[in-house]
């Protein structure tokens, strides 16, 4: 796994032990049409990856001009590896890493008053949560106008069209994985 483009292209980050069945790192050629169709730099938002696994989504907006990302994951070895790759890429500074479960973090982050042009979401497949994260983002008001849920999910679990108010504009496949972008109005 590398950086796929921006200030730290071509970096590599490190990934979760061979015997790691909690975490699916984002491929290298998904990240990149995720880019492609996100656009390819990210002037000063700010990002929220939850289930960030090794932090490759997030860290991939930091080096493409994200002004911040936050980081959420409840597992242990998730969060060393989004310290880690966040420490060796030198976005300290940039980025927040919420040692805790999403919804409790989409809470929190509500409370106080965040909101993000972007949200990436790779909740882990079997768990089928696709409408549950829309519902969590969207209530806790995390998302900004015009803002943008990126959710990867199994493509056996259906994506609606429309969900508490987000429109899907996009879905792309990569073999087993769908990745449906969501619009605010």
């Amino acid at each position: 796994m590398r950086i796929v483009a921006g200030t730290a292209k071509g970096r590599a980050l490190a990934g979760p032990k061979p015997t790691s069945r909690h975490i699916r790192p984002t491929a290298d050629r998904v990240r990149e049409t995720l880019f492609n169709v996100l656009g390819q730099f990210l002037d000063g938002q700010s990002v929220l990856d939850l289930y960030a696994g090794t932090g490759a989504l997030g860290l991939e907006a930091v080096s493409r001009g994200a002004g911040r990302a936050v980081l959420v994951d409840q597992d242990r070895e998730a969060q060393a590896l989004c310290r880690q790759n966040t420490e060796f890429l030198g976005f300290t500074s940039q980025v927040e890493l919420l040692a805790q479960p999403v919804a409790r973090a989409l809470e929190a982050l509500g409370r106080r008053g965040e909101r993000f042009e972007l949200i990436f979401a790779d909740p882990p497949y079997a768990a089928r949560v696709v409408e549950s994260v829309l519902d969590g983002v969207v209530g806790a008001g995390l998302l900004a106008p015009s803002g943008m849920v990126v959710v990867e999910h199994d493509k056996r679990e259906a994506a609606p069209d429309t969900h508490a108010g987000l429109t899907r504009e996009d879905q792309r496949r990569f073999g087993d994985t769908l990745v449906s972008f969501y619009r605010a109005p």
